[in-house]
């Protein structure tokens, strides 16, 4: 018989608490001096809508939790972004491979300025996978809304063409990060980028694919 591994059974309890509309989801602080706290009405945001176009219920406030810390385990999906420098020591390392490996999931925003800092952390978490560019095929493209063009541009700095990397773990998409894109940006108040509606939206239905995605949907 198949053991379960304590992280999968904390996973599927938590899928027992989405279920039941007690489920949470988390914003991750991180050491080096970036902005983990960029776009804090984000995730807010993201959690209303989602809410409102599926019939799921995830809770209103998401928390906010440091890598290294066993609580990670308590959310199926971690969100990180920022602008700048990102260091993950080793015991955050750690944990992190060990929730992922086990049924978590990362999504890793780069708000501009991250990339340079974010891709070696990516690399200490799973220094044997590449990460891979995920083509528009992946179902994370295809769940409630359509992007039959991969990942969309939502906000412009470089104008550069938005881009969508992973790691893939037993056929599983563990980490997700969205380059040039800026769905965190997306998410926010509209106030605060002064961004069209339109690509409020489109941010947010992004949003609910990859909140789909992880819980199964």
């Amino acid at each position: 018989m198949k053991k379960i591994s304590g992280l999968c059974i904390l996973l599927m309890i938590g899928q027992l608490l989405f279920a039941q509309g007690g489920y949470r989801i988390a914003l991750v602080k991180y050491k080096g001096g970036g902005d983990w706290y960029a776009n804090p009405t984000s995730l807010p945001n993201l959690i209303r809508y989602f809410n409102q176009v599926t019939d799921a219920n995830i809770l209103a406030d998401p928390a906010t939790v440091e890598p290294y810390d066993p609580a990670i385990f308590n959310y199926p999906f971690l969100h990180m972004t920022g602008h700048g420098n990102v260091v993950l020591p080793d015991a955050d390392i750690q944990n992190l491979r060990k929730y992922l490996m086990g049924g978590g999931f990362l999504h890793i925003d780069d708000n501009y300025g991250m990339d340079a800092y974010i891709r070696p952390q990516i690399k200490k978490l799973f220094p044997d996978t590449e990460l891979v560019e995920l083509s528009s095929r992946h179902s994370i493209f295809h769940k409630k809304f359509e992007f039959p063009n991969g990942l969309p541009k939502i906000h412009e700095h470089d104008n550069k063409t938005p881009q969508a990397f992973g790691i893939i773990y037993e056929g599983r998409l563990v980490l997700l990060y969205t380059y040039e894109c800026d769905l965190g940006d997306g998410w926010e108040d509209q106030a605060v980028h002064k961004d069209p509606e339109s690509k409020h939206i489109e941010a947010l239905k992004m949003g609910v694919n990859i909140l789909m995605y992880v819980f199964g949907l």
